[in-house]
Order: C-alpha cells, then sequence, then structure tokens
C-alpha cells in the first residue's frame, strides 16, 4: 500500500501542515488559557483576604501541579500510543491503550487520597513557621488533592479526544469546569447569596466543584460522541508490555510535569530564608507564566498527534514541517508574553492587593525572568515531538536542564554568593538558554536516524 492510500482516510496524514496545526491546537491553546485562568482565580481571590492566605495556597500549589503531572502524564502516554496506532491501522492496541490507561488512572486517585491524608501537613509545614499559614494551607490541601479523582479522569478522557483529531469537546470541557469554579469562588470565599464565608476553603470546594463538573460532561461526550477509540473493562487483562509502553512515555511526561512542584518547593526553600513576601512573589509569576506558557502546551497538544500520526505512518518529512510550525508559532507566543511581563508587570500584581514592598520585588523578578521566554520556545517544542516520537528519555533530559538541573543549584550558590533574589531571578534565563541548546543537539541526532529510515524505506 502506497504512503497517499496509507494516510488518505485520515486529515493528520493529508492535510495541510499549517492548517492542520492550528486547527488542532486553537482549540486545546483556548482549553490552556482557561486552565490558566481558573488556576489564576483561586490566587486573586485569595489574595483579598489576606497576604498570609495567599502564601498557604502558594505553598500547596506543587502538590496541586503533582496531581496535574500524574493526569497529564497518564494522558499523554495514552495520547501518544492511540495517535500512533491510529497510524499503524491496529485497532486493538487502540482500544488496549485506552482501557489500560483508565486503569491505570483508578490507581492514581487512591494514591492522591493517601497523599493528601497524610501528606498534607507535613508538606506545607516545611515552607512556613506560621501556625495561621499551616491551618489555611492544610484546609485547601486535603479538599484539592484528596477529591482530585475527578480531574484525573476527565485529563484522561480529554487526551482520547485528542489522539483522535477531536479538539473541540476538549476545549468544551474545560470551558464549563472554569467557568463553574470562577463562579463559585467569590460565592463560597466570601460568603455571598446566603453562602457562608469559607475563606480558603471555599476556594477549594470551587475549584474541586469545577472539576468534577468537567469530568462528568467528559464521561457523557465519551458515552455519546463515537470517538473510534473503546474502553473496554469487561474481561480486561494486563497486556506488560502495553503497560510499558504507556508509563514509557507517561513516567518522564510525568516527572516533566512534576518538576514544576519540586522547583516551586526548592525555590520556596531558599527564597523563606530571604523572605516570606519572595515566597508570595514567586507564587504569583509562577500561576501568570501559565497564561504564556499553557497556549504552548495546546499548541504541543495539537501538535502531538499529528507527528505520532506521521511517525506511524513513516512520514518523516511531513513530521519534520509539522514541527518548524509548531516552533515558529510557539516562538510568537514567548515574544508576546515577552512583552506582557515588561510592560505590565506592576499592573499585574496590583491585581493581587500588591503592596509597595511587593511591586518593587515583582516587577523586578518578572523583568528578568521574562528573558528566557523567547528562548524556551526550542526546548518547550522539541521536547514535546519526543514525547510524541516515544522518546520520554529524551523529553526529560531537555526539561531537566530547564528545570531542575540548572535553577535550584545555581539560585542556591548565587544567593549564597550575595546575588539574593537577583541571583534566584537570573537562573531562569540561564536555564532556557542551555536547554535549547542541548534540544536541537539531541534532535538533530534523532533526526539523522530518522533519514536513514527513510532511505531504507525507499530501497524497500
Amino acid at each position: 500500500m502506497s504512503q497517499s492510500e496509507r494516510n488518505h482516510e485520515n486529515p493528520m496524514g493529508t492535510k495541510p501542515i499549517m492548517p492542520l496545526l492550528m486547527s488542532m491546537s486553537v482549540p486545546a491553546m483556548v482549553s490552556m488559557l482557561i486552565q490558566s485562568l481558573y488556576n489564576i482565580v483561586d490566587s486573586l481571590f485569595v489574595g483579598r483576604l489576606s497576604q498570609e492566605a495567599l502564601t498557604a495556597v502558594s505553598l500547596v500549589f506543587p502538590l496541586q501541579n503533582l496531581v496535574l503531572a500524574v493526569a497529564v502524564g497518564t494522558g499523554v502516554g495514552v495520547n501518544a500510543s492511540i495517535a500512533r496506532s491510529m497510524g499503524e491501522k491496529n485497532q486493538r492496541e487502540v482500544d488496549e491503550a485506552a482501557s489500560h490507561g483508565l486503569v491505570l488512572t483508578f490507581f492514581h486517585i487512591l494514591f492522591f487520597v493517601l497523599l493528601g491524608l497524610f501528606g498534607s501537613r507535613w508538606f506545607v509545614g516545611l515552607f512556613t513557621d506560621s501556625a495561621d499559614i499551616l491551618e489555611m494551607g492544610c484546609d485547601y490541601s486535603y479538599i484539592v488533592i484528596c477529591l482530585s479523582g475527578a480531574s484525573l479522569v476527565h485529563i484522561l478522557i480529554e487526551k482520547i479526544f485528542q489522539a483522535t483529531g477531536r479538539m473541540l469537546m476538549p476545549m468544551i470541557m474545560q470551558i464549563v469546569g472554569a467557568v463553574v469554579n470562577i463562579i463559585l469562588d467569590p460565592i463560597l470565599i466570601f460568603g455571598l447569596l446566603g453562602a457562608p464565608a469559607l475563606g480558603v476553603k471555599g476556594a477549594a470546594i470551587a475549584t474541586v466543584i469545577g472539576q468534577c463538573c468537567a469530568c462528568s460532561l467528559a464521561i457523557i461526550l465519551y458515552v455519546k460522541r463515537d470517538c473510534g477509540v473503546h474502553i473496554r473493562l469487561k474481561g480486561f487483562r494486563w497486556n506488560g508490555s502495553m503497560v510499558k509502553r504507556l508509563y514509557g512515555v507517561a513516567i518522564p511526561s510525568g516527572m516533566i510535569m512534576s518538576m514544576p512542584s519540586i522547583l516551586v518547593g526548592l525555590l520556596n526553600g531558599i527564597l523563606a530564608g530571604l523572605s516570606q513576601l519572595a515566597v508570595a512573589v514567586f507564587g504569583i509569576y509562577f500561576k501568570l507564566q501559565t497564561f504564556v506558557y499553557m497556549p504552548s502546551n495546546g499548541l504541543i497538544q495539537g501538535m502531538r498527534p499529528i507527528i505520532s500520526y506521521n511517525y506511524g505512518a513513516r512520514n518523516y518529512k511531513r513530521m519534520q514541517r509539522t514541527l518548524h510550525c509548531s516552533i515558529a508559532v510557539t516562538a510568537a507566543i514567548m515574544a508576546v508574553g515577552t512583552i506582557l511581563f515588561l510592560a505590565g508587570g506592576k499592573w499585574i500584581l496590583l491585581m493581587f492587593g500588591g503592596t509597595e514592598e511587593m511591586l518593587d520585588m515583582g516587577v523586578q523578578a518578572f523583568r528578568i525572568i521574562c528573558v528566557g521566554f523567547i528562548f524556551s520556545a526550542l526546548g518547550v517544542i522539541i521536547a514535546g515531538a519526543f514525547e510524541a516520537l516515544g522518546m520520554g528519555g529524551h523529553s526529560l533530559i531537555i526539561s531537566l536542564l530547564r528545570q531542575m538541573m540548572i535553577i535550584p543549584p545555581l539560585a542556591f550558590l548565587l544567593v549564597r554568593a550575595g546575588l539574593g533574589l537577583t541571583g534566584v531571578w537570573i537562573t531562569f534565563p540561564i536555564a532556557e538558554v542551555t536547554a535549547s541548546i542541548a534540544a536541537v543537539i539531541l534532535y538533530q541526532t534523532v533526526w539523522k536516524r530518522l533519514k536513514k529510515q527513510m532511505e531504507c524505506d525507499r530501497i524497500e
């Protein structure tokens, strides 16, 4: 069968790259922007309670991000396996990947119930001596971590839809969850419309209710709309090779997603020794930067199944063109983000009730860190491409350089050298430049191997 005959049934193998990429990415970008919005909403409203409340929520963010890391990591593993199997025309493996993904998700839900119950107080207590901050942080964490199961199931179903090229329904799920959360936040935090004023507990409850609504809609859409992927739990049997294939992408991807949690935890430890206010400023920055990186992650979600499909179909040149288009679009997004952080830092911090001291500290931090945004386009997109190819280890190397191998140790050394907070902030652009250089080198090595495979295909 010729390549054109193999691809004619699926637009991922035939449609012009840029229109295809944007048609698949724009809904995911909107979804990610909405996700960013509802990550920010808690902090916006909680910041109106007190600076201590804002600090407490910021300290729990690494645990929330860990939930997201496991959910997305599992989803990416399922997504890549489904798209690749579709390119290979192997329906059995398509269904098997989805079924194993759901069973694994049930085990992950149990893990987070236990983590929330027994790990919340220990974790929050690592970063504060304030009894008020500790109690508010635990109140928030018990709810959002123990009851995170709806989020894990919703994200898995979202990735299944995305693997088949159906990007609109995941966007609708995100919108529903975000709108519910945004509406309920002020009502439950401040006690509006006759509801009790629950403070940070209200913010956590609003988040969980939003996630449950998104999950319910995801299940309804999956049952009602035939996406060509069938989860079969009746007579389910473990397939070791499938689990290995899923976790071969899911574990590196999950580790990549969890790195912000570890990074925030480590930097909070460094920053807390300098200033509790610095912890709050960094917490605000880390949530705000999602408005820059989440659209890029949305683009990756659109890019990933295209690359996986064409990799399975051995259309390597089309895969390469997809990568180039993705880098160009992401660089444009990062340029806009740089301008916003340079020009609007003071206005943004005022939205969080920033004091004069917070404004001085935060504006300087934003201006230094955003220098690395544009450089990060290469590292972020190439890491996503490696996930699509099933090369999770390569993606992990890039992300380790971006977030773990340079920033924490260098920040520690620069603080000890007397550079203070400036020493922490400048590590971010240094890490982005280094990771992007490494990403290009790694991809060139892989591309040479794929070119040899193309030559062998032509000979056959």
